[in-house]
């Protein structure tokens, strides 16, 4: 790391003592920036990075609500609006029981570079809580997000804060978020949330968006070298939104998928995933992936175990961030894999990341591969300032023109800064300079 940024990057961690995924996601920025204040001297001595690397504002709250036996329960929310500099503060809710205030910085902050990677006018936030949705009732779920609009509402705004859904917040969640705080405001502002149903100010493709982004942006990768995912060998991680559109994409271009997981196996179906039984088992009855394993003839289950330990030759990491280690990325390296695209948060560790750079496999982080996700809540966004609704073929058109030039973002950077093919580089660079500019432009606010 360049030694100008070591002073800053010790002073961060420092401050922000015990998140783990916060410091690695600050590390691993860092690590890209020193060709940059080469060049732009003025974003140190304007103290960007510090000013960056301190979110704008974080709300930590209490949320209280009773479960269905009458017991009152109480879990903790948490809103950290990081970064307004491009425009109003955007990202999602998570709800899940690791959510802790270092997972939702280190979310904000790796927002605040995909949202920039976009190219839409959008700031970086992120937020949720540590309330667990799986195996709770429709009336439990309910009762909570309407708890935890109750704060939250006072926060947020279409020109304040826009959130959407992640881990846990899908359709259901969205809907009786929207309804509290319509409720509470009295007013009908669709634009404060995206991933809204199409029949109530939601936008077509957002559903879709992030998995086919990232096969997107992974399609840009390997057409550098001539190659596509047609004929490709493809494992998934995950089985929720992301993984099955991810799925549903690769198969549409020809790949064959033939592997996914949730948390507690794999399957292993050298068919190909059958999407539709799929989303039955997983969206509809809510079910595991056992449940697929045995409504399918041929298909293998292994409980536990690593769906890395399935030969591909390209690797869509969209369950949640570290669980690509660097074993498991020698492994799979050894098994001839071509390209890396993550649609989750940081789903691969430090070490992986360098294995994966060390024998040349295109790898695309999560900040540049999985930004089709904000950009098309961003276009949700239009949809609702204008009173409009989109076509399907519309807005995946936007969405696929997007993704395109983020790839394209990514690579010029990496080849302006001596890189080239260095996606990670690229999307760190091309992000930070976006917002440093703006910041700088802005004051010191």
């Amino acid at each position: 790391m360049d030694a100008r940024l070591e002073a800053i990057r010790d002073t961060v961690l420092a401050r922000n003592p015990g998140e783990a995924e916060f410091h690695q996601a600050v590390v691993e920025v860092f690590e890209s920036l020193g060709p940059v204040h080469d060049r732009h001297p003025e974003f140190l001595e304007a103290a960007i990075l510090e000013r960056l690397c301190e979110p704008e504002r974080q709300i930590i709250f209490r949320v209280p609500w009773t479960d269905d036996s009458g017991r009152v329960r109480i879990n903790r929310g948490f809103r950290v609006e990081f970064n307004s500099a491009l425009g109003p503060y955007k990202g999602g809710l998570r709800f899940h029981p690791s959510v802790y205030l270092g997972i939702v910085k280190f979310l904000g902050f790796e927002q605040i570079f995909k949202n920039a990677l976009t190219g839409m006018p959008i700031g970086g936030g992120k937020g949720g809580s540590d309330f667990d949705p799986r195996g709770r009732s429709d009336a439990e779920v309910m009762r909570f997000c309407q708890s935890f609009m109750t704060e939250l509402y006072r926060h947020i705004g279409e020109y304040t804060d826009v959130p959407a859904g992640d881990i846990g917040v899908g359709g259901r969640e969205i809907g009786y978020l929207f309804g509290q705080y319509k409720r509470i405001t009295n007013r009908y502002e669709s634009g404060v949330l995206t991933g809204k149903g199409v029949s109530w100010g939601g936008s077509l493709v957002r559903p879709e968006a992030t998995g086919f982004g990232t096969v997107i942006f992974t399609e840009q990768m390997l057409r550098t070298r001539g190659t596509s995912f047609e004929g490709q060998r493809v494992v998934v991680s995950g089985s929720g939104n992301v993984a099955i559109n991810a799925i549903a994409k690769a198969q549409s271009l020809g790949a064959t998928v033939v592997a996914c997981s949730d948390s507690s196996g794999y399957v292993v179906d050298e068919a190909g995933i059958d999407v539709a039984l799929l989303r039955e088992v997983k969206e509809v009855q809510r079910a595991r992936l056992k449940d697929y394993a045995g409504r399918r003839p041929g298909v293998a289950y292994v409980d536990g175990g690593s769906v890395w330990d399935v030969d591909a030759s390209v690797a869509l990491p969209c369950a949640t961030q570290n669980e690509l280690d660097g074993g498991a990325a020698a492994r799979l390296v050894r098994g001839g894999l071509v390209a890396v695209g993550e649609g989750a948060n940081m789903p691969c560790t430090r070490g992986a990341v360098a294995v994966l750079q060390e024998a040349g496999v295109l790898f695309g982080p999560g900040k540049a591969a999985n930004a089709g996700g904000v950009a098309t809540s961003a276009l949700e966004m239009q949809q609702n300032a204008s009173r409009d609704s989109w076509s399907f073929e519309h807005t995946e058109e936007r969405l696929t023109d997007i993704m395109v030039g983020i790839h394209d973002r990514c690579a010029a950077t990496a080849e302006e800064y001596g890189e080239p093919g260095n996606y990670v580089l690229g999307a760190n660079i091309g992000g930070f300079v976006k917002v440093a500019d703006a910041m700088l432009a802005q004051g010191l606010i």
